[in-house]
């Protein structure tokens, strides 16, 4: 069930079910203001042709509150040739302070949204584009999974729109993450972490350095995540794992040791919450785990696959 009691956005959705395409759902928890900047306690899901925010506290079962949302057919300023390609979303990222949010599309293509006025500030056609992340210079990386076009990590200038301006191959992209107090981008592949630097990066031919990369301790590398300024957080088939910059070295994640098909996990290592989801149906869901405080979301209609929380 969804409800809604925003001021400011209608949100009553009307959910599709198709038993041809698996739908994503992504969840990432804000911080700041509903409309402009985000709340802590909000969840952006993703699935579908919709992007929706959820009030997490508010949320629990298959009682969900949504506060906001977006969709592709509903984005006027969106190009309709990109609207089929955006469907269906599986990534959602809050970047710059939380005012836009990143989404990406296995059917083909990645945009940027405004927030607040939910207007479209970029859009490129990416195959197989299975996450994105915003970089310093109003740059986006996009990891491309496996397709006939596919397979590599893409570099796009905002001013840009739908033009590559780098690219370097990576078999089966999932994960991209910026790193900014180190100035680095990590990228996950099948069956490695890569690490690279901006080169370049004042002039209109921008590049990114591989730096270091590392053999994953298994293979199917799938979601890549912060957990501070120095360690990440990344999933493989058969397990989930810490990797610490600084010491080169993957370790067990101790609160999901020996899980396996984990989709996504994010861990808050000051306040120990966990938030992560894990193949139940098929390659899907229908549930989002919450641990520290426990709790579980429940949306019976849509086919979940990723969750992710905001950068600390």
């Amino acid at each position: 069930m969804f409800r809604s009691d925003s001021c400011t956005y209608q949100t009553k959705i009307h959910m599709i079910n198709t038993h041809n395409i698996a739908i994503t759902i992504l969840l990432i928890l804000f911080s700041g203001c509903s409309a402009g900047k985000g709340n802590k306690d909000e969840i952006v899901a993703c699935g579908d042709d919709k992007v929706l925010i959820i009030d997490k506290m508010n949320s629990e079962g298959e009682n969900v509150k949504v506060v906001w949302q977006w969709s592709v057919p509903e984005a006027g300023d969106l190009p309709s040739e990109m609207k089929k390609l955006m469907i269906p979303t599986d990534d959602c990222k809050p970047v710059d302070g939380n005012r836009k949010i990143l989404v990406t599309s296995s059917g083909g293509g990645v945009v940027l949204i405004d927030r607040k006025t939910k207007k479209t500030l970029f859009y490129a056609r990416v195959p197989m584009a299975h996450s994105a992340e915003y970089l310093p210079g109003s740059r986006i990386a996009v990891a491309l999974s496996t397709a006939p076009a596919g397979n590599c990590l893409e570099l796009f200038d905002i001013k840009k729109p739908d033009e590559v301006v780098f690219k370097d191959s990576l078999y089966s992209g999932h994960g991209v993450v910026w790193m900014a107090s180190m100035k680095r981008l990590f990228a996950l592949g099948f069956n490695e972490l890569r690490e690279y630097s901006l080169l370049n990066w004042k002039s209109d031919k921008p590049e990114l350095q591989l730096m270091r990369k590392w053999e994953l301790p298994g293979n199917g590398g799938h979601d890549l995540s912060r957990i501070s300024d120095s360690e990440l957080l990344l999933t493989t088939t058969r397990g989930v794992w810490r990797f610490k910059v600084p010491e080169e070295k993957f370790t067990p994640f101790e609160l999901l040791n020996q899980s396996t098909n984990i989709k996504s996990v994010n861990y808050d290592p000051k306040t120990n919450e966990l938030v992560y989801t894990k193949a139940e149906i098929s390659w899907w869901t229908h549930h989002i785990y919450i641990k520290n405080p426990d709790k579980v979301i429940t949306i019976p209609d849509i086919d979940l696959y990723k969750a992710r929380t905001s950068s600390r």
